[in-house]
């Protein structure tokens, strides 16, 4: 069996500093102090030096490989050990073969078909546990009745003001990004259930009923093998990584 690693980003690739500067305080608010979630891209590695995820293409797959923890886009969080597969290489290199053809860049959405939502397909398909809910949370607003919050009361009055403030910035920033994606002609898909709906009185409250347990990240480094079946998914070059979470 082998080793299966999540690696989580705070989602930084826009253009504008104080956008960037916005969400890291998001996720320093919502997941490091309160523990409920924020804006993130994830990753999974197995077998090797490279992470598996998926974003925004006009054509072809939207599957894609960088070095662990070096995508350029987004600033590296953290590394959280999901389990152990008994998949093997080649049964490995053939479950990335069908997600590339499965996910192709134009179904991207950023609240129902983004790279957290690949990462999840993927580990199911690896036999290991789906990502921690905290992970993609912000766009699962719905997912509020899996999760028990488990943030005290006491907690929870003590960063009242910091809450209803990220809040408002969180929500303005998502559903902006959900609006920018709608009116793009570039943008992926013609989802319809992308906007509004996800963004409507309820998402906050949503947001805030629900808690997630605290992953548990390792140290310990992942060695490389090589592939036994000859026809890896390639690695892509820096110009071509995804935009999007």
């Amino acid at each position: 069996m082998k080793e299966v690693v999540l690696h989580v980003y705070d989602v930084t690739n826009s253009d504008s500093e104080k956008t960037n500067n916005t969400i890291l305080q998001i996720n320093r608010i919502f997941k490091d102090r309160i523990g409920l979630g924020g804006i993130f891209h994830s990753a999974v590695q197995v077998y090797g030096e490279d992470e598996w995820s998926f974003g925004f293409c006009e054509t072809g797959s939207g599957v894609f490989s960088c070095p662990v923890g070096k995508n350029p886009m987004y600033t590296y969080r953290e590394r959280i050990v999901l389990g152990e597969t008994e998949c093997g290489i080649a049964a490995v290199n053939r479950i990335l073969r069908e997600l590339g053809r499965e996910w192709q860049g134009q179904s991207y959405d950023l609240l129902s078909r983004n790279c957290n939502h690949f990462c999840d397909v993927l580990c199911e398909r690896l036999g290991v546990p789906k990502l921690p809910g905290w992970v993609n949370r912000f766009a699962n607003a719905g997912d509020t009745a899996v999760v028990v919050a488990e943030s005290t009361a006491v907690k929870f009055r003590q960063a009242k003001t910091e809450i209803v403030n990220a809040s408002r910035v969180a929500y303005r920033f998502m559903a902006g990004l959900a609006s920018k994606n709608q009116a793009s002609p570039e943008s992926p898909g013609n989802n319809q259930n992308r906007g509004s709906p996800t963004f409507q009185g309820a998402w906050f409250k949503n947001i805030i009923s629900a808690g997630a347990k605290p992953s548990s990240s390792e140290s310990t480094p992942s060695h490389s093998q090589d592939a036994d079946d000859g026809t890896p998914l390639r690695r892509q070059s820096s110009t071509e990584y995804s935009t999007h979470l």
